[in-house]
Order: structure tokens, then C-alpha cells, then sequence
């Protein structure tokens, strides 16, 4: 898909992983509407920083845990524009145990409304959208959460309620890739410990966790490193241009925290 004139919903664009997908997209000539909520103190830099961009984009304020304002940015996108060609599905929560402790009721449903409802609510409102486009991307953000769960260095930064949200997404990713064939591709992208999500630029990054903490996260990811924003971006864009083939996948962008739990002995000299 080339993206030039195309029609983008990035949600969650505030700030982070969601404005660098918004602003990678501006760049490569799409009109995008943003949604946000939280971080009120970051919405005037996010207006400053997409119209910089010289993009068309329209910024909706929205509680996307709320059907009506989920259907009020679907009627938005539909007098606007009348169709819809990709959706960036990036809205979670993501509670620490070492920030939050255990969950409780409130949490839990706080969790599984942002990370995992919202985005069926949303995909819900703009199918028909995405049904007019010739060709249309569906990008599904979750975490590696859904596989590691509460466990091993993970479990300083992935709460139960956050992986099991997680693991719902993927259900979700393979149902609509169904749903959407032939002209809507759906896909997934499954992150590690990144800078905005569970590293260096968030709260419980800063002020909580120990520096040996920190390390043992980064020690158990073969590129002993974070993620960075740049690294989704690129995710993003091969997805929507380069992989016209690829619907229904996971593509895991963790650098190799899952494989780092286990080492490689050494072979066997065998018998014969």
C-alpha cells in the first residue's frame, strides 16, 4: 500500500509509540486523525508537533472506554472523509507490580476496558469505514506480556490483568483478519520493554525500579537493550507498505526477550 493520500486513525497519539506512528505516517503523506485523553499537559506539544508536520490531521479528544465517544470519532472520520484505510490500534493501560501491587476489582476493570474492549469497540464503529477503502491495514499493538505473563524479570513490569488483556488481542487479531479478507488486512504488533512502555521514560522506570532491576530486563533481551519509538515505526510501515501478503500475524518486536529465558548448550559429540 503506498500511504501518500491515505486515511489513518492512530489512537493513543498523545504522545509516545502512538504520536511516533502518527508523526511516521505525516511523513510519508497520510491524513491522520488522532485521538487522546490522558496527558493533558502534552496536548498542546502534540498539536505544535503535528501541524509541524505539515499533515492534514484532526485531533479528537476521546474516552475510548465510552461507546458514545467511540462512535462519535467514527461519524467524525465518516462526514470527513467517507472511508477509512488504516488503524492504528494503540490504547492500553499496563499496570506494574512494582508500581501498583496486586490488582484490585477496579483495576482489573480499568485494564481489561482500555487494552482489550476498547479496541474491539473502535475496530467495531470503523469496519464499515474500512470497508470502503480499496485496501485497508488494520495494526493491532499488544505486548509480550500475553506470553510471559507475571514471570522472571517480566514480572517486575507485567501484571496479570495486563497479560491477560494481552492475550485477548491476539483472539481479536485473528478474527478480524477473517472478517476483513480480502481487502482488509489485519495484523499485530507484539512489544518488548520499550522506552514509553515499561523503560527509561516512564515513572516506574525513574523512580522505582533498582538499577539491578533495570539490568536484569535489559540482560534478558538478546540486543541488550529497550526498544525504541523508531523501532515501531519502522514495524508499522513495513507492515502497511511492504507485506501486502501478511494478514491475521503476529510479528513479535521484542529483541529476543522471550528467547533469552532459555540459553543454547552446547551439541552433543553424538555416538557415531
Amino acid at each position: 500500500m503506498q500511504i501518500k493520500g491515505k486515511i489513518a486513525l492512530v489512537l493513543g497519539a498523545v504522545k509516545g509509540i502512538g504520536k511516533g506512528i502518527g508523526l511516521g505516517l505525516a511523513k510519508k503523506g497520510a491524513e491522520l486523525v488522532l485521538t487522546r485523553h490522558d496527558w493533558e499537559d502534552s496536548f498542546e506539544k502534540m498539536e505544535r508537533d503535528f501541524n509541524a508536520s505539515r499533515a492534514e490531521n484532526m485531533i479528537i479528544t476521546a474516552d475510548l472506554r465510552n461507546i458514545k465517544d467511540i462512535e462519535s470519532l467514527a461519524m467524525n472520520i465518516e462526514k470527513k472523509y467517507g472511508r477509512l484505510d488504516i488503524l492504528i490500534n494503540n490504547i492500553e493501560r499496563g499496570g506494574w507490580p512494582t508500581v501498583h501491587g496486586e490488582y484490585i476489582k477496579d483495576q482489573w476493570d480499568l485494564e481489561i476496558e482500555t487494552t482489550l474492549k476498547a479496541k474491539q469497540w473502535v475496530f467495531t464503529a470503523v469496519l464499515p469505514l474500512l470497508k470502503k477503502s480499496q485496501e485497508a491495514v488494520v495494526i493491532n499493538i499488544s505486548s509480550i506480556a500475553a506470553i510471559v505473563g507475571r514471570s522472571g524479570p517480566a514480572a517486575l513490569v507485567f501484571n496479570d490483568g495486563y497479560a491477560a488483556a494481552n492475550r485477548g488481542i491476539s483472539s481479536l487479531t485473528e478474527t478480524w483478519a477473517r472478517m476483513g479478507a480480502p481487502n482488509i488486512r489485519v495484523n499485530e504488533i507484539m512489544l518488548g520493554i520499550f522506552e514509553t512502555r515499561h523503560a527509561q521514560n516512564t515513572r516506574g522506570w525513574r523512580e522505582v525500579l533498582t538499577d539491578s532491576e533495570k539490568q536484569s530486563l535489559i540482560n534478558h533481551t538478546l540486543v541488550n537493550r529497550t526498544g525504541t519509538i523508531d523501532d515501531v515505526v519502522k514495524a508499522c510501515l513495513f507492515i502497511i507498505q511492504d507485506a501486502p501478503y501478511m494478514t491475521g500475524s503476529i510479528l513479535r518486536l521484542d529483541g529476543g526477550f522471550i528467547l533469552a529465558g532459555e540459553k543454547v548448550p552446547p551439541m552433543p559429540k553424538g555416538i557415531v
